[in-house]
């Protein structure tokens, strides 16, 4: 047989070792992590719950998911390992290197009422001391002869501009 014909046997064999080395180089790490394991520090389980070792045992892990709540975990559950400022981060949601001068995005809606321009300006002559007039009266506020005065305005305005029509009224052409 003639080499030509061996190679690509041998690159196939020689990419299986490499991927299957890779593949326990991570399972070594991962091992290694969950056997240095030590109370107090943040987790993250396979699942996404995030807690704090309490206790380490030989093949379980004690986390304190919340105060009075202890879960039992089989060590292979556990799948990182954070960092005290990345377990706050996301737990307690506290940020340590927040910076002073960065933009601050309010809780609230009050920035988006806000303008920049003075009063004066922003309101190019309207006052703000009297609401806006959207065209329809309140007649509940008016006493009952004010309001008996403005249907019937509002009826004769209706009159002299269309006539009504009926149900058997239609604009034919």
């Amino acid at each position: 047989m003639s080499p030509l014909t061996l190679l690509p046997f041998i690159v196939l064999i020689g990419a299986m070792f490499l991927m299957t080395r890779s593949a326990k180089k991570k399972q070594q790490q991962a091992a290694s992590m969950r056997n240095e394991l030590q109370p107090g520090s943040g987790v993250r389980t396979i699942g996404g719950m995030y807690a704090t070792v309490k206790e380490v045992n030989e093949d379980t892990v004690l986390l304190d998911a919340a105060p009075g709540v202890d879960l039992l975990f089989a060590k292979n559950a556990i799948g990182a390992v954070l960092t005290d400022d990345e377990y706050n981060r996301i737990v307690h949601g506290v940020e340590h290197d927040l910076k002073a001068d960065g933009s601050v995005v309010p809780d609230d809606a009050s920035s988006l009422t806000e303008t920049d321009e003075p009063a004066a300006d922003a309101s190019s002559g309207a006052s703000d001391d009297k609401p806006l007039d959207l065209g329809k009266k309140d007649l509940a506020d008016k006493p009952a002869d004010e309001v008996a005065e403005v249907k019937a305005d509002d009826a004769s305005k209706v009159d002299d501009v269309e006539p009504k029509k009926t149900d058997g009224e239609a604009d034919a052409k």
